[in-house]
């Protein structure tokens, strides 16, 4: 068993059996952990020798338990499993792919190729309260073409084994409702998803799930027990089509449903939009009889140029007296025009305003003012989204992906149309904020981002998680080449890269990654051959895999982001990176010897003083890197008198 020696005179594990053990830095975070720790802070009294004692906690919530066996909820057989399944940290990691990516050096945006519920879990430590808005188009559970239904809820292996790296390829499985699972199946599948996707939303994000309505009503009841009932923004109606087909014996079905939650009710939507403006809305005040100066320059008027003489103006309703001769040029008074009238406004409230931008306008002869706010007010949006906010329908949805690949290339391939996922975008993104997607289809949420971002001028950042779902051999994109769903999603984000041509002030790249197993072996120990064992895992890395993959996993399991910037240089012959300017510097190359070790923590001394990062700086090697004990425990001492606390190894 390897020990690293910790600065302060013990050992303590290694990264290795850390991961085995459940520890936080190497698996995804741990989310029962941090429940706990939680529960601990709030009420340290219901805590006894480490455990919780559930008399005490029920004595401190007081009457906000619920001690009837009988009370209103949505049950189903697994639900307890459900909930255990988001609980669970993820054994994975996501590999780079930077020869499928596009501008890999510079772009923030995300497409990651896996499981949702694993790429959820992977992501929460990096990502948590860090996404504005979450978009989801989950499988509506007709009956037919159900991918999730039990497959994926289980970990990594099964996902792995169900997408043919360990044995068949990926098989679609109907889930009918003679099953007698037909509605526990697909709630299984949603819970755990959406308990992960509410930690990852901001305090102030929201979350759409477009659904129709076969599971609606249990949509809504799950979605009330994860987000909070009073965190239920609204039920919005969409109109997914002009042209209904003939399938029910009751209605033509126009009508699909996207389920609104806030993460906290904090801000309104923002809907269309209507400038305020209003009109002598400065006048006719009773019984307010007084003087405004309205300063030069800045009043607009339509008055014809020329030099307007001191006297009575206005009407009989607006009585106003021009106190000095002024002059009209361009449309703009050259001198301060100065008024007695009735007004609603005082001297100082008119500076005010003018200085905050409001707009004065004098009226052809009358001289009455009114003014004009620029500034547009937010409208609340109406439930019923339609053509009357310009937002089109499944028809212009294929017609969209039909045009950035071939006629007919959308058949049975159902995407959303961008105008309804820009609608969605724009009720809540601002410049900046970070946009997620994790059953993303053939992509249409990436593409509409794009477009958002093209329109409004502003830098939105997204990301994308699709599981490698196989196309069947008779659809129109399998034959034009697409084999997979994920596939087909990164080629569509390409060609509206290249279809909207060069924007070199926004960010039309994506960073691709896959869904793997870990890059550390988990321990496997065979009581038959105990010392094979032990030399199988003498390297405890999996071979193959590259530097960018162990760096891609200690982002992840460390909790930085996916994008955070890494350079590398050449420190005594080894190659060392440096991530997030100094925040983590990690070498992962082998021969450090004892003769080695003052050169290259020098080096690394050096690199470290010069980066100067805020905060704590954490150093990482591989274990296996140490020729032996005293190399390792030499670069600890020297780290440590430089004033690096923090050395790991994995």
């Amino acid at each position: 068993m390897r020990h690293v020696k910790t600065f302060e005179g013990e050992t303590d594990m290694t990264e290795i059996e850390k991961l085995n053990a459940g520890h936080p830095d190497t698996q995804s975070v741990d989310i029962v952990a941090g429940n706990i720790e939680a529960l601990r802070a709030l009420f340290p009294e219901a805590f006894t020798e480490g455990k919780i004692d559930f008399e005490v906690l029920k004595q401190c919530l007081g009457g906000t338990v619920e001690e009837r066996e009988e009370k209103y909820g949505l049950n189903w057989h697994g639900k307890r499993r459900a909930r255990q399944i988001a609980l669970t940290p993820s054994t994975g990691t996501l590999l780079p792919c930077p020869e499928d990516s596009v501008d890999w050096d510079t772009t923030q945006n995300l497409m990651i190729e896996g499981d949702n519920l694993e790429v959820l879990k992977l992501l929460k430590k990096s990502y948590a309260r860090k996404i504005k808005l979450i978009y989801i188009d989950p499988p509506y559970n007709t009956g037919s073409d159900f991918i999730y239904s039990d497959k994926f809820s289980d970990g990594l292996e099964t996902y792995l084994e169900a997408t043919g790296q360990l044995e068949n390829g990926v098989r679609r499985t109907s889930n009918p409702e003679t099953s007698g699972r037909y509605h526990t199946a697909w709630l299984s599948m949603m819970y755990p998803r959406l308990k992960l996707a509410r930690d990852l939303l901001s305090d102030e994000g929201l979350i759409f799930i477009s659904i129709d309505d076969h599971e609606l009503h249990n949509l809504i009841q799950i979605g009330d027990e994860i987000f909070g009932q009073e965190n239920r923004i609204e039920v919005f109606c969409w109109q997914k089509t002009t042209t209904p087909a003939n399938l029910s014996n009751s209605t033509k079905k126009s009508i699909e449903y996207i389920v609104c939650y806030a993460r906290n009710r904090t801000l309104p939507l923002v809907g269309a939009s209507k400038p305020s403006v209003s009109t002598n809305g400065l006048m006719n005040q009773p019984n307010a009889v007084g003087t405004l100066h309205f300063p030069r320059g800045v009043v607009r008027t339509s008055l014809p140029d020329g030099v307007y003489a001191a006297g009575k103006y206005g009407t009989a309703a607006y009585d106003i007296q021009l106190l000095a001769d002024t002059e009209v040029k361009g449309g703009i008074f050259v001198n301060e025009v100065v008024l007695s009238g009735r007004f609603k406004w005082a001297q100082p409230y008119l500076n005010e305003q003018i200085n905050s931008g409001v707009k004065i306008y004098i009226k052809t002869k009358a001289f009455s003012p009114s003014y004009e706010k620029e500034e547009y007010d937010p409208e609340k949006p109406w439930n019923i989204i339609n053509k009357s906010y310009d937002v089109g329908t499944n028809e212009n949805a294929s017609s969209e992906l039909d045009a950035l690949f071939s006629p007919n290339f959308s058949e049975n391939i159902y995407p959303k149309p961008t105008s309804l996922l820009k609608f969605v975008i724009s009720m809540s993104v601002d410049d900046g904020d970070m946009i997620l997607d994790f059953f993303a289809g053939s992509g249409s949420f990436g593409h509409a981002a794009m477009l958002h971002s093209v329109e409004k001028g502003k830098k939105v950042r997204w990301a994308l998680v699709q599981l490698p779902e196989e196309i069947p051999e008779d659809f129109n994109a399998r034959k034009a080449g697409f084999k997979t769903i994920s596939a087909l999603a990164a080629e569509r984000l390409k060609r509206v890269r290249v279809a909207l041509g060069a924007r070199p002030e926004l960010d039309t790249g994506f960073r691709f990654f896959k869904l793997a197993p870990s890059n550390v072996r988990a321990w496997e120990p065979s009581v038959a051959d105990l010392e094979g064992t032990l030399l199988a895992h003498a390297e405890h890395l999996v071979p193959g895999r590259s530097e960018a993959d162990i760096l891609t996993e200690l982002l992840l399991k460390l909790g930085l982001d996916l994008c955070v910037p890494i350079e590398t240089k050449d420190i005594a012959g080894k190659s060392v990176h440096s991530v997030g300017a100094g925040a983590l510097i990690v070498c992962l190359s082998d021969g450090i010897t004892r003769e080695t070790v003052e050169g290259l923590a020098k080096g690394i001394i050096a690199w470290w003083q010069a980066l100067a990062p805020a905060g704590d700086t954490r150093v990482v090697f591989k274990d296996s890197a140490f020729a032996d004990d005293v190399a390792k425990t030499n670069m600890a001492a020297i780290l440590n008198q430089a004033g690096i606390k923090d050395m790991r190894s994995l």
